[in-house]
Order: C-alpha cells, then structure tokens, then sequence
C-alpha cells in the first residue's frame, strides 16, 4: 500500500473515530452517560469467610480459587456443613462461584433478608435525609420483591448500583442451560424493569424461557458495572474489561456445579463483556445482537470454541455508529458483517434495539433454537 493510501486510510479511521463519539455521545432518546466505577473483587464479607475456621479446614478463597476447586470443596462437606456456611456466610456463598446452586438460593436469600432490614432500618431513621430514607424504602420493596417464594436469586451483591443474576426454570437439571447479558442501564433495580421489558435480562430470560417451552433453564445475569447512559463508558472498554473476568468466572461456576455448556445470548455492550470475555467462556454458543463490535476483528480472534451467531435488525440503530476502535474509542468490526465470519441470525421481524426477544419474531424463533441445540 502507497504512503498515499496509508494517509486516506488514516483520514477515514480518524473521522470514523470522531463520529462515533458523536453518535455515541448523542443518539436521540439517550441520557448523556456517567461514568461509573466498576465493582471488582470478591463478594462482600470474604474477610470474616477467611478467617472462619469453624469447620476445622480452610475455606476456599473466593478471589483465587477455581470454581471447580470451590465444587470439589462443597462436595465434600455434608448438607448440615454446606447450610452452616450459607447462615454464617450468606453474601459469600451466595456469589460463590462453583458453589451448590440450591445452596446459592438459599444464602441470597438469607442476605436479601439482611439487606431489608439494613434498609428499613435507614427508611425508619429520623435523623438521615429525606433522600437517604427514600432510597432505602425503594430497596426495602426491591428486597421484598426479590424474595417472593418463586424467585431463585443465584447472585446478590448490594453494592454501588447492586448486581444480581436470577433463574428461570430448573438450572440444577435441565438438559440445556441459557445466560442473558445485558447492555447498558441496567442494574439491581433496573434488571427487570417492567419499561421496554425485552430490554432488560429479566424479560429476555423470561421470553426465551417460554419460547422453548421450559426446554432450556435461562439466567438473567446483571453481575458486572454497565454504562449509564450513551457517554464515555459505553464508546470505551473499560467497564467491560472489568465486567469480563466476572461472566466467566459465573459460567465456569455454572458448569463446575454440573450444568452443562450454556447459550451466552449477549445485548448490546454486553456483547463488549462477550467479547473480551469469550476465551475464557465455556459456552456451547455466543450469540451476540445490537452489538457495537466485540473487540475482535474476526471470529477466529475470539479464540473460542463456542458457534458465534450475531444478529442485527434494519431499525436498531446501532448500526448508526460506526465499527472502529481507535485511541480506546469504539469496539471494532461489525459482527454481523460477512467478514467477521459469525452465523447470521435473521432479524427482520425484530424492531429497535430492544426488540429482538419480543414474541412472534423471527430472532426469537431463532435463539430458541439455538438454545435448545435444534440450530447447526
């Protein structure tokens, strides 16, 4: 290539460069973004599950131990020693990957109840603001929510803006196994907002769920930091960077508990965390939709074995910013280009950026199959 090819090839990334920060910064119907500061790190109270020699061994240490190390550990305690744990250790067990996923139900279970009472004890305290008292009586009814008898919560951690995973269907025995990562906005109490629904991991897990007709267990999983908004953070990888390490950590606790090789089904920037995560994910498929780019040029530079399936509907309007990565801004080639090598999933009847889980759409059709193996 010609120095003057190199220089026009120049010129057009770095104006790409510039209107993706523009589209990213201001697409109609966007909050600016803020930036936010990722949660990292073991579950709240790892110390005091260090330190506890109750049992007369060494517990596994949430920050180093593999999770089939953390498997191999439960299994051999007995189901009195594995619920002694939950009740003195509930935040930890509760976000223990590899743990027993009954057991995980249970301590988040115990620890949401914890968190209520922390709540209404704010909500009830006279001498805090009036924004501190509300704040705390949204999360005392967001508790109360979450403990409703049907609800099985396979990841609670209440910090910063919450994070939470939540099943549908039997995870401890179906024949097929489905995560959901959301994009941007989404958090302990927007996960499953009942506004634009199929924009939220809950009401994708939900949808899916039905759509195969409980043929697959499906986890809504909200277990890293997302963007607020269309700002820096989501023209920029460093919220996915940290929320990567986090998804396959979470699968790989998943099958080291005996599931086997989900459908990872990523939105949006969630496809950003699938990406860089995608090495480490032991999935059996990676489907990604209304992706800005996944921070690889090409499937093979994914370096997974799981079939990559990307889809993208005429209306959504990510395909408005324009596939670069550049100086930190952008997240690279399109995934449902030809060149990029993924299975392309149709998407015709699908509207928006959101509305690729919707019922009766052809996307829907698709990811159900893909998730109950009938897709090759």
């Amino acid at each position: 290539m010609g120095l003057g090819s190199w220089k026009r090839r120049g010129r057009r990334t770095v104006v790409a460069a510039a209107l993706a920060t523009t589209v990213i910064a201001g697409t109609a119907g966007w909050a600016s973004g803020h930036e936010q500061r990722p949660l990292t790190g073991p579950p709240p109270g790892t110390a005091s599950w260090r330190a506890d020699d109750s049992l007369g061994i060494g517990l596994p240490d949430p920050a180093t131990d593999r999770p089939d190390q953390v498997a191999s550990f439960f299994g051999r305690l007995s189901a009195a020693e594995q619920h002694q744990l939950a009740v003195r250790h509930p935040s930890v067990v509760g976000n223990l990957d590899g743990a027993p996923i009954a057991l995980r139900y249970e301590a988040n279970a115990i620890a949401l109840r914890i968190e209520r009472a922390r709540a209404r004890a704010v909500a009830e305290d006279a001498t805090r603001t009036e924004l501190e008292r509300e704040t705390a009586r949204t999360r005392v009814e967001r508790c109360s929510e979450l403990l409703e008898p049907e609800r099985r919560i396979l990841l609670f951690d209440p910090r910063g803006r919450g994070q939470i995973a939540e099943v549908y269907g039997d995870l401890a025995r179906s024949r097929h196994v489905s995560v959901i990562v959301p994009g941007s906005d989404i958090d302990l109490d927007s996960f499953d907002r009942t506004r634009d629904v199929y924009g939220t991991p809950a009401g994708m897990a939900e949808s899916l769920y039905r759509a195969a007709g409980a043929r697959t267990a499906v986890v809504a999983w909200a277990g890293y930091t997302t963007p607020v908004g269309l700002g820096p953070d989501a023209a920029t990888g460093r919220l996915a960077e940290a929320g990567a390490p986090r998804l396959a950590r979470f699968v790989q606790g998943l099958t080291a508990a005996g599931t086997p090789k989900p459908a990872v089904f990523c939105h949006s920037y969630g496809s950003v965390v699938c990406g860089l995560a995608s090495s480490r994910l032991l999935a059996a498929d990676l489907v990604v939709f209304g992706s800005p780019g996944l921070r690889a040029d090409s499937v093979a530079d994914l370096h997974t074995r799981a079939r990559v399936w990307a889809a993208r509907d005429d209306s959504d309007w990510i395909a408005k910013v324009p596939n670069v990565e550049l100086f930190g801004l952008g997240h690279g080639a399109d995934p449902t280009a030809p060149a990029f090598g993924a299975r392309r999933v149709p998407a015709e009847l699908a509207e928006g950026h959101t509305g690729y889980f919707a019922p009766g759409t052809d996307s829907l059709r698709a990811f159900t199959d893909i998730a109950i193996g009938a897709s090759s």
